[in-house]
C-alpha cells in the first residue's frame, strides 16, 4: 500500500518506521517545510493518506484528500465543530475518511469497556465518577481528546450525567468541589514531565471506589493503530470513526 503523511512530526516518523516494518511504501512525506508539495497530482501517488498535523492544517488537508479521490485516516483533533459538515461533504462526493481522538487498539477497547462499565454503574447512583488524563508537559492543551471520548462515553450510558467539566491542575485556583456540578463529568488534567498518556476513571463511593486504567508507554500504539485504520480504510467508501474499524459492540450482542 503507498501511503501519504501529512504531518510528519514526532508522530508521522513513528507511522513512517511502523508502516514500512508492514511492508507499504511512503510515497509522500508534508510538513511545515514542504507545504507545495501538497497537490492532487501527489496525492493520488498514495492508496491513503494519515493526517497528524495540526488544527489549523487539516480541514485543507481534507480538502485535498476529497479533490484526489484518496481515503484519509485523521488522527488531529481540534476539528469537529466542523464535523457534520465535513461527513456530509464525504457523503456527497463519494469520498472515505476515517477519524478518531485515539488510534491504539488498547486505548479503543478501553473505550469499550468504559462504555460497559458506565451502563452496569448506571443503576447504582451512589457512586460518583470521574476521568483523570496525564500527559507530557509539551501537551499544552486540556483535556485530551481520549479524555473527552471516555466522558462522552460515560454520559451516554448514565443518566445523570450530561455533560463534562475539565480541571487543568496545578492551574485552577478553585476547590474541585466548586467547580464540577451534579450533573457533571469531572476530566482532571495533569502535565507531568514525559508521560506519554495515563487515562484512569474513577467511581467513588463512601464505602469504595473502583479506578479503570489506561497506561501508554510510547507512542507506537497510537501509530501501528492509524496504520490498522490505513489497511482497513482501503476501497472503502464513506465517513467512518474508529468504533466503526474495532466494531466491540458486536462481540456484546
Amino acid at each position: 500500500m503507498n501511503i501519504a503523511l501529512l504531518g510528519y512530526g514526532k508522530m508521522g516518523k513513528i507511522i513512517e518506521k511502523i508502516a514500512i516494518d508492514r511492508k507499504h511504501d511512503i510515497v509522500l512525506k508534508i510538513d511545515y517545510n514542504n507545504l507545495e508539495d501538497l497537490t492532487v497530482e501527489n496525492l493520488k501517488k498514495a492508496d491513503v493518506a494519515i493526517e497528524f498535523s495540526t488544527p489549523d492544517s487539516v480541514l485543507g488537508n481534507i480538502a485535498k484528500c476529497f479533490e484526489a479521490k484518496v481515503p484519509i485516516v485523521i488522527g488531529t483533533t481540534g476539528w469537529y465543530g466542523q464535523l457534520q459538515q465535513i461527513k456530509d461533504e464525504c457523503l456527497s462526493t463519494n469520498n472515505a475518511l476515517l477519524y478518531a481522538t485515539n488510534f491504539s487498539v488498547g486505548v479503543n477497547v478501553f473505550f469499550h469497556l468504559n462504555k460497559v462499565l458506565a451502563k452496569m454503574m448506571n443503576k447504582y447512583p451512589y457512586y460518583d465518577v470521574q476521568v483523570e488524563e496525564i500527559h507530557h508537559t509539551q501537551k499544552l492543551d486540556s483535556p485530551s481528546g481520549t479524555a473527552m471520548t471516555i466522558a462522552e462515553g460515560i454520559i451516554d450510558n448514565i443518566a445523570d450525567k450530561t455533560e463534562w467539566v475539565n480541571v487543568l491542575e496545578p492551574e485552577s485556583g478553585n476547590a474541585i468541589d466548586d467547580v464540577v456540578k451534579p450533573n457533571q463529568v469531572l476530566i482532571e488534567s495533569l502535565r507531568i514531565d514525559s508521560i506519554p498518556g495515563t487515562h484512569t476513571v474513577i467511581y467513588d463511593s463512601e464505602v469504595d471506589s473502583i479506578e479503570f486504567k489506561h497506561t501508554a508507554h510510547n507512542r507506537n500504539g497510537f501509530a501501528l493503530g492509524a496504520v490498522l485504520a490505513a489497511e482497513w480504510i482501503q476501497h472503502k467508501k464513506g465517513f467512518f470513526s474508529a468504533a466503526d474499524m474495532f466494531n466491540f459492540d458486536v462481540l456484546s450482542k
